[in-house]
């Protein structure tokens, strides 16, 4: 079998183009209101390229997150404390909230659009793959920020359900109120609040307490 060839330049040059032209209309539209051919008039590039590249407008939502999945998964496993290792749980934690928020608030209904669309019939063969997850319909990087929370409470604080908390973490953002709250720019609202919650969760019970009892 013949070794998969490397993305010409050019083609490298027009993706990056269709992925910056489009995070840049997320920042100001929902995803139903954009359309392939406003994606390739901001990107330079005819509306063919963005088909032939993409094949649908969700498949381009799923190439956007799995970038934007891939840069944050590199600051979480390689890059500097407090997102990267070698601080402590909490401020761990905090920091990656603060760069989830960051990124929903540059993508305003992208996590919806995706969300739906897992409910939604089966997408075509080309754009499922490695996209695809027969278990629930999770986009990878739901997955990789649930996991993430998750550990990082659980080093936290053994006693609870981690896994639990981060499933109602990453719910709250994908609530309705919470997206019009980001449509609106409070992204800093957004991240005082996850804060908050956090640190709440992570408080260790006073020192001799019953679980479920308070000081």
């Amino acid at each position: 079998m013949a070794e998969a060839r490397p993305e010409r330049a050019d083609a490298a040059r027009n993706r990056r183009a269709i992925l910056r032209a489009t995070e840049e209309l997320l920042a100001r539209h929902r995803p139903d209101q954009i359309s392939m051919e406003q994606i390739a008039a901001a990107a330079g590039v005819g509306k063919g390229t963005v088909f032939h590249r993409f094949g649908s407008r969700m498949g381009l939502m799923v190439e956007l997150m799995r970038e934007r999945a891939y840069a944050l998964e590199g600051a979480v496993t390689t890059g500097p404390p407090p997102l990267g290792p070698g601080a402590p749980p909490e401020e761990r934690l905090m920091a990656f909230l603060d760069a989830i928020v960051d990124v929903v608030g540059r993508n305003k209904g992208l996590l919806a659009a995706l969300g739906h669309a897992a409910t939604a019939a089966p997408r075509p063969a080309r754009e499922q793959g490695e996209h695809r997850d027969e278990a629930g319909g999770e986009h990878p990087l739901h997955r990789f920020w649930h996991g993430h929370i998750s550990a990082l409470i659980t080093a936290r604080r053994p006693d609870l359900d981690g896994e639990l908390l981060a499933h109602i973490l990453l719910g709250s953002i994908q609530s309705e109120p919470v997206l019009r709250l980001l449509e609106r720019g409070e992204t800093s609202r957004l991240a005082a609040s996850l804060r908050a919650v956090a640190a709440g969760v992570l408080a260790a019970p006073a020192s001799g307490d019953p679980p479920g009892t308070s000081a």
